[in-house]
């Protein structure tokens, strides 16, 4: 490689949804990014691959055809709990699609890094970054050192993105310390062949039992319609219990209660159960410092209510490149920071209220009795759980919508920022 090709305007680590996401945008706007991948695609990432409305609006903004082969459409989410299963359509809003996908992650990321690498992203995979290159003088980071077929490199750029998932190494070295205040969860999934793999609804059972114990989190089948299902478990860290679940013991017992011509056995999977960690509600801050941006999984972008992340981390994508499109336009370096400064209290602004209440939720799940009340009380009442679905999946329009959204709307504003 040439000195000329190890610099760029912004070098973006990591090419997971986030990473993408970014990279796609800044070459849309016609700057040079370097988007460092440490895997070869295609890659695998533990996730139950199911994608609302709102990632799907991502998607479909960022000109990726999800009319193609491939994608899975369904209608909505099918509620199983306190004996009651409940059906629920995706909300009909201006804001949103009226209809969700899944994709399983093995080929959704690497769809996506090839996007950016069509709009002019310069992808380098199998290069693992190894850490910050900070300025003598002012400890701001301008490059990375990595590992790049077979020696040791160095890339140069005046903004570096951190987008590499939940360990975040590049943030650990730049002195980035996780929260403790804010909520963790686990997920553990596995794919089965099985007849529904084409099922028209998303399907969740709010009811997780560890023996006796009712625990926070809900269990999952996904249809991917190409002949399996990812098949799945999330919990939360907000029980006394959580330290002490043998999750996929859990799991394999869970499936074990399926009706048996859904085939959620062991003749029927195509690989082992797989875990990982799944960090919540902001949980590493700031979103911004010294010439680095935090992404998605990398900043705890991941929806404690519902534990998805697809979609927070391809908005902060978005969000991430305009700020730095912006900031790299401006003419002094004091007018740069300004503008970079704006990207966390952007971030607070729009989804900070949101994930303040989706902590109070979480507390409050964690305690048995709770859980129980609402899974027993909550279900048999369609109204409140259109209410739910909308309050979950973070569904509203913020202007003209219905008595629902602006309930929701309000509630965020008045909570305060995570």
């Amino acid at each position: 490689m040439t000195d000329s090709t190890r610099q760029a305007d912004v070098i973006v680590v990591g090419a997971g949804p986030a990473g993408s996401s970014t990279a796609y945008w800044l070459a849309q706007a016609g700057l040079d990014v370097l988007l460092l991948e440490k895997a070869t695609f295609p890659r695998d990432k533990i996730c139950g691959d199911g994608l609302t409305p709102r990632a799907v609006r991502a998607l479909v903004g960022m000109g990726v055809d999800v009319n193609a082969p491939g994608w899975s459409r369904n209608k909505g989410l099918r509620i199983y709990g306190g004996g009651v299963k409940i059906e629920l359509p995706w909300p009909e809003l201006a804001s949103f699609p009226d209809y969700g996908l899944v994709r399983p992650r093995m080929d959704l990321d690497q769809l996506l890094a090839e996007h950016a690498a069509k709009a002019g992203a310069r992808l380098l995979q199998g290069c693992t970054v190894t850490g910050p290159i900070l300025h003598e003088r002012n400890d701001r980071i301008i490059g990375v050192t990595a590992k790049y077929l077979g020696e040791e490199v160095e890339f140069h750029a005046p903004l570096v993105v951190a987008a590499d998932g939940n360990s975040t190494r590049l943030s650990v070295a730049m002195g980035l310390r996780r929260r403790e205040d804010r909520p963790m969860g686990v997920a553990v999934r596995r794919y089965f062949r099985t007849p529904r793999h084409d099922d028209d609804y998303m399907e969740a059972w709010l009811e997780l039992w560890d023996g006796q114990r009712l625990l926070p989190g809900y269990g999952w089948v996904f249809p991917a319609g190409d002949g399996t299902s990812n098949v799945g478990l999330g919990l939360l860290n907000t029980s006394k219990a959580f330290q002490n679940v043998d999750y996929r013991g859990m799991m394999r017992a869970w499936c074990a209660q399926m009706p048996e011509e859904w085939q959620f056995d062991e003749d029927h999977a195509t690989g082992p159960i797989r875990g990982a960690a799944l960090p919540m509600g902001f949980n590493r801050q700031p979103h911004y410092t010294r010439g680095m941006l935090l992404v998605g999984d990398a900043g705890g972008m991941i929806n404690p209510f519902n534990g998805e992340g697809i979609d927070y981390a391809l908005e902060s994508g978005r969000l991430a490149a305009d700020i730095m499109v912006q900031a790299l336009s401006r003419r002094t370096p004091a007018q740069r920071e300004r503008t970079l400064h704006e990207y966390p209290r952007i971030l607070k602004d729009e989804h900070g209220g949101y994930f303040t209440l989706a902590r109070i939720f979480v507390q409050a799940i964690g305690d048995p009795r709770v859980m129980k009340f609402l899974t027993s009380h909550g279900l048999p009442h369609p109204t409140l759980m259109r209410f739910t679905l909308k309050l979950l999946a973070n569904l509203t329009d913020r202007r003209g919508g219905d008595a629902m959204d602006r309930l929701i709307n309000a509630m965020q504003k008045v909570a305060p920022a995570a």
